[in-house]
């Protein structure tokens, strides 16, 4: 990268097509008479440095359109693809169905025959059954009337029920209306006036 490591490639590439055509523009304003220019260790004509330049132009001008071209085809294929995946399949199953019985047709088509199953010999049924056996005894594994047959003891254990203590309702208090101003209060009511 030329000046920011932090720019992304591509916005970079953009920008330095860009200069790429502002160099071509600047080349014919300023330098069309030169008959040529040194710089970079290389001697080249106006011409030379013009048709270069517009090659980088180019290919990112064929890239940013090869990538807008490439994204609507994209689009396209996952708009249509999903119905032309279920008739491939579709006519896939008719394919195995229809020729089941020939193999060669079906290999025309690209695909394999059905694997017929051959049933196990009494030796091989024997050595099934004793592999399982092993793997069951192995892994401890249990059939469901095994499971129901354990059952665990518990000893010594105080189960202590814990429960909230109700809410006690606070009663409202009532307050007494203060002394007026200038009274006498001796703590009891006068009873008859």
């Amino acid at each position: 990268m030329r000046k920011d490591q932090s720019m992304s490639k591509k916005t970079q590439k953009s920008k330095d097509a860009a200069l790429a055509k502002q160099f071509i523009a600047g080349i014919g304003k300023h330098f069309a008479n030169a008959e040529s220019m040194a710089f970079g260790s290389a001697t080249l004509t106006p011409a030379e440095l013009t048709k270069r330049l517009q090659t980088l132009v180019d290919l990112r001008t064929a890239v940013n359109d090869a990538k807008a071209t490439a994204k609507a085809q994209l689009a396209d294929e996952t708009t249509q693809a999903p119905a032309l995946l279920g008739l491939l399949t579709e006519f896939e199953s008719f394919v195995k169905v229809t020729f089941s019985k020939s193999p060669d047709v079906l290999a025309d088509f690209g695909l394999a025959p059905r694997k017929v199953s051959t049933p196990l010999t009494v030796v091989q049924k024997a050595a099934a059954a004793t592999k399982r056996k092993a793997t069951r005894d192995a892994r401890q594994t249990m059939g469901k009337k095994q499971k129901q047959a354990i059952t665990g003891n518990v000893v010594d254990v105080v189960v202590t029920p814990v429960t909230r203590p109700k809410p006690v309702a606070s009663a409202p208090v009532a307050t007494a209306p203060a002394p007026a101003a200038g009274s006498a209060t001796s703590g009891s009511t006068p009873h008859g006036a």
